[in-house]
């Protein structure tokens, strides 16, 4: 079983020069920005990274993550269980104009004074990562069926609407 903690910050260029492969887990709730997002986590976020210079001399990072959240549901707003799991490949960069330049299969990632805060970029891959909306089943839902619609509205959208033409016809008539 992985227990080892990832580093919070490395140097990548080093890394990528020796072919190195850092594995690990964090801590979800050092992820601020992602409670800020869905709400407080407790568990790990499974990391897996290597750090390589590929056939054109860019350094990249080729990883991929897994983590279990407790995401709410967008019905009912109750917090269910979904795994979340993202492949991600990175290229080092030093500037934006060096990022304009990675091929589009590549993210860039700033490198500042050779150094590389590995958690931010766990955290940002991992809110990429997030579905776009989480519902319960139905079946399993707080919020039924009929609290989602109003009677009214339904029966309403049932029937043709009004042709313009009689509406106007009816205010000449009138007039």
């Amino acid at each position: 079983m992985l227990t080892s903690r990832l580093p919070s910050r490395v140097e990548p260029y080093k890394l990528a020069a020796h072919s190195e492969h850092l594995e690990g887990l964090v801590a979800l709730d050092d992820f601020a920005r992602l409670a800020d997002e869905v709400g407080a986590q407790s568990g790990d976020c499974h990391v897996w990274l290597d750090f390589t210079v590929d056939a054109q001399g860019r350094r990249v990072i080729q990883g991929r993550l897994t983590a279990d959240l407790q995401l709410p549901c967008r019905r009912c707003l109750v917090p269910m269980g979904q795994r979340v799991e993202s492949d991600f490949l990175l290229g080092m960069v030093t500037s934006d104009a060096l990022a304009a330049e990675l091929p589009s299969t590549h993210e860039p990632v700033l490198v500042e004074n050779e150094q590389l805060n590995l958690l931010t970029v766990v955290e940002d891959e991992l809110i990429l990562s997030l579905p776009q909306v989480v519902y319960h089943d139905e079946a399993d839902c707080n919020v039924s069926r009929d609290q989602l619609s109003s009677g009214k509205d339904a029966l309403a959208s049932e029937q043709p609407a009004a042709s313009p033409f009689e509406v106007l016809k009816r205010l000449k008539d009138t007039h």
